[in-house]
């Protein structure tokens, strides 16, 4: 930890730009916890096993010092005038009281019990991301019924996990026995009504609002009374798929990440009429997946994508700025103890998921500051999107 304050804290170009980038971002992560968004230990586990960082924000603010960072953003703020880089009264209130963010949540938290039985899974696509999650839960001993349009796509599903295995098998982790019993527990279908008796459905098709609705709707209708209903949704609302259902209590987010059977962080995501029970059971089955759950509420970006994507956004127009290139602020930035630099980051995200999601957080919340930066909308109207397309910020 003290390598990582003092690259952020040095007095050089490095530490420069090192604070220009990650002060806002603290700055925004002091704010979602002052509002009561999430708790200082969920943002912080969000962030760590959301993106691998080594340090949570609050963390790290406590590392570097409330007055320190204060001092840098009043410093930043001056300069841009940006309501973002404003010093956020959680902050502020800290610094004045010498309090820490993560020594003001002590005591034992209950761990989260399994509150409606879960014996059976149904996860409805054939993407990456729902081969990923039928292979979580096949693996941890449920059983899977996985549905998908054609049985090419069914197929597909099942060769994903099945190379999975292998290479789990070739590194010693898994035997043949364990690889075929994982196998036995997955169940393809085409059709929905497959879903009917199964206890938890998990939905991680297109990310488009209409498609998803009519999806709940048709999964009211045929799943069993009781069922839980998840979406694994990024950036849209849990509550309007919760409207399209006669049994709004019953539906969550439950945001995995990409790759879903290596990345351990679970968003779970309530709405206002989410029932405890249901809060209380996927928690719990995160656990007993080998998860680890942060909750949250409904709203763009929940906690990792709404702290993630302004920084990669900042960085741009960092660059944009000639104050620093692009090969400065990626090397910088993995000296603060970052997997990756942003551009980096960017690219194998892809720049138009990066765009979309960036356009989301600025409809939500408004703040002119997080606007898309110029140069990645013009490499996506390009169509240079990343390692997807060969092209990107980076070539290659």
């Amino acid at each position: 930890m003290a390598e990582i304050v003092d690259r952020i804290t040095a007095d050089d170009d490095g530490g420069r730009i090192a604070r220009t980038l990650l002060y806002p971002y603290l700055n925004h992560a002091a704010t979602m916890y002052g509002v009561g968004y999430a708790t200082a230990a969920d943002i912080d586990a969000g962030m760590r096993f959301g993106c691998g960082y080594p340090v949570g924000p609050l963390a790290l603010i406590d590392a570097i010092g409330a007055k320190q960072v204060v001092a840098g953003l009043a410093e930043q703020f001056a300069r841009t005038g940006d309501p973002l880089h404003e010093p956020a009264a959680p902050l502020a209130e800290a610094a004045d009281a010498g309090r820490t963010f993560t020594r003001e949540e002590t005591g034992e938290v209950a761990a989260p019990q399994i509150k409606r039985e879960i014996s059976s899974v149904g996860v409805v696509g054939t993407g990456t991301m729902a081969s990923g999650i039928a292979q979580v839960f096949a693996q941890s001993g449920y059983d899977v019924v996985f549905v998908g349009r054609s049985p090419e796509k069914v197929e597909g599903v099942v060769a994903y996990v099945t190379k999975n295995l292998d290479r789990a098998v070739s590194r010693g982790k898994l035997d043949e026995d364990g690889k075929a019993a994982v196998l036995a527990r997955l169940r393809g279908a085409t059709e929905r009504e497959a879903l009917a008796d199964v206890d938890l459905v998990v939905e991680a098709i297109a990310e488009d609002l209409d498609v998803k609705l009519e999806l709940f709707a048709d999964l009211d209708r045929i799943c069993k009374p009781g069922a839980l209903l998840a979406t694994t949704t990024s950036s849209l609302s849990i509550r309007a798929c919760a409207d399209a259902t006669s049994r709004p209590a019953d539906v969550i987010g439950m945001h995995f990440f990409n790759p879903a059977p290596v990345m351990k962080l679970v968003e779970v995501v309530t709405t206002d009429v989410t029932a405890d029970d249901v809060d209380e059971t996927v928690r719990a089955l995160c656990l007993a997946t080998g998860k680890h759950p942060v909750s949250c509420g409904d709203r763009a970006g929940f906690i990792v994508n709404a702290l993630l994507f302004p920084y990669l956004n900042d960085a741009i127009k960092l660059v944009e700025s000639g104050e620093a290139t692009m090969e400065q602020v990626d090397t910088v930035m993995k000296e603060t103890g970052l997997p990756m630099g942003p551009f980096e980051l960017l690219d194998v995200v892809g720049n138009d998921v990066s765009l979309a999601i960036q356009q989301t957080l600025v409809d939500a919340f408004g703040h002119e500051g997080w606007r898309p930066a110029e140069t990645l909308t013009k490499l996506v109207a390009e169509g240079k999107l990343g390692r997807k397309t060969k092209a990107g910020f980076h070539t290659y």
